[in-house]
C-alpha cells in the first residue's frame, strides 16, 4: 500500500487508511487524486493479490495431500491449463469483461481434472503418483495447444489474452475483488474443513475406511473446492505459476507434515508470497512492470527442481 509509481507519502497513506476505521478521525492530508490511487487502485490490489495467492497455495496443498504426491499443483495437473482455455474462449467471443470468463474456466478446469484422473487411473486401474503427474502434463500440454489455436485464429484479441496469460493485478479493482472472493471463500473453508481427514488419507485408503472416513468422498469434494478456487484465480488474474508449490512446500519445511498445519498457513503464506511477488512486479523495473507470472516462475522454477530432487521416493 505505501509503494508505487505514484510518489505518496508513506506517512499521509498510513493516516488515509486509519482514517476510515471506526471512531477514528484523522486529516492524511492527501489531496483527492491520492486518495484515489490509494482507495480505486492500491487497496484492490492489494486485496485480490492475497485472496489470488491464499487460494492458489492452499489449492495446491490440498492437491498434494488428495494425491499424496509432492509435485502435484493446480498447473501440473492441467487444471489451470483447462481454465485457461475457457476463459480464453470467453475473452475471444464475448471480452475479458464478462461475468462468465469465471463460469467457463471452472468447467475446462473441471473437464481438466477429470481427464487427468481419468487418465492417471487407466494403467490397472491405480491412480499412483507418477502416473497421475504424467496424465496432468500430456493434459496440460493438449488444453495449452488448443488455447494457441483459439488465440491464433482470433488475433485481434491476441494482445489481451496474451497479457492475461502471463498473469496481471495490474488491471484489479474492486469488481475484481468482488468476483473473486466468493471462489476464494467457498474453496478455502471446504478445504480447510477437510484438512484433518487429509491426515487421515495420508496413512492409506484401507486404514482411513477402518477409522470411519469415505475416502472417495473426501476426494471428491476436496478436488472440486480446490479446482472451484483454481478457475476463480485463473478468470480474474491470468496464469500464475507455481504459488501451489512454493508456500505448502516451505510451510511444510517449518511445521511438519501434518494439513492440520500446513493447510491454514498457507492462506496466510500464499497471500504474502503473492503480495510480495506484485511488489516487485511493479517495482523493479518502474514504471514498467514486470507480469507477475514471470516473477513466480523465477522463484518457482528452481524451487520445482530442488523439490524433484529431494522427492523421488515420494513420486516412485
Amino acid at each position: 500500500m505505501l509503494i508505487g509509481p505514484a510518489a505518496l507519502d508513506p506517512g499521509r497513506v498510513l493516516l488515509e487508511l486509519l482514517d476510515h476505521l471506526p471512531l477514528i478521525d484523522l486529516d492524511s492530508g492527501l489531496d483527492a487524486r491520492g486518495a484515489a490511487i490509494v482507495w480505486e487502485l492500491r487497496l484492490p490490489r492489494a486485496l485480490l493479490g492475497a485472496l489470488v495467492g491464499a487460494t492458489l497455495s492452499v489449492a495446491g496443498g490440498a492437491y498434494q495431500g488428495v494425491f499424496r504426491n509432492p509435485l502435484a499443483d493446480p498447473y501440473l495437473l492441467g487444471v489451470a491449463a483447462g481454465a485457461g482455455l475457457g476463459a480464453t474462449v470467453v475473452i475471444v467471443t464475448v471480452g475479458s469483461g464478462s461475468a462468465v470468463v469465471p463460469i467457463a474456466a471452472f468447467a475446462g478446469a473441471i473437464a481438466a481434472v477429470a481427464t487427468a484422473y481419468a487418465l492417471g487411473s487407466a494403467a490397472g486401474g491405480r491412480r499412483s503418483g507418477a502416473t497421475l503427474i504424467l496424465a496432468g502434463v500430456a493434459v496440460a500440454a493438449f488444453l495449452t495447444a488448443a488455447q494457441t489455436f483459439v488465440q491464433q485464429h482470433n488475433a485481434d484479441s491476441i494482445r489481451e489474452v496474451y497479457s492475461w496469460i502471463l498473469g496481471r493485478l495490474g488491471t484489479a479493482g474492486w469488481s475484481e475483488v468482488a468476483l473473486m472472493t466468493p471462489y476464494a471463500a467457498v474453496s478455502v473453508v471446504v478445504i480447510l474443513f477437510h484438512r484433518r481427514l487429509l491426515d487421515v488419507l495420508a496413512v492409506g485408503e484401507e486404514e482411513a475406511r477402518a477409522l470411519g472416513v469415505r475416502p472417495e468422498r473426501v476426494r471428491a469434494a476436496v478436488v472440486v473446492a480446490a479446482t472451484l478456487g483454481t478457475a476463480g484465480a485463473v478468470a480474474v488474474s491470468g496464469l500464475i505459476g507455481f504459488v501451489g508449490i512454493v508456500v505448502p512446500h516451505t510451510i511444510r519445511l517449518l511445521v511438519g507434515a501434518s494439513y492440520r498445519w500446513i493447510l491454514p498457513l498457507s492462506v496466510v503464506g500464499g497471500a504474502a508470497f503473492l503480495m510480495l511477488a506484485d511488489l516487485v512486479a511493479r517495482s523493479a523495473l518502474g514504471p514498467s512492470e514486470i507480469p507477475i507470472g514471470v516473477v513466480t516462475a523465477f522463484v518457482g522454477g528452481p524451487f520445482f527442481m530442488i523439490v524433484l530432487r529431494t522427492s523421488r521416493k515420494a513420486i516412485s
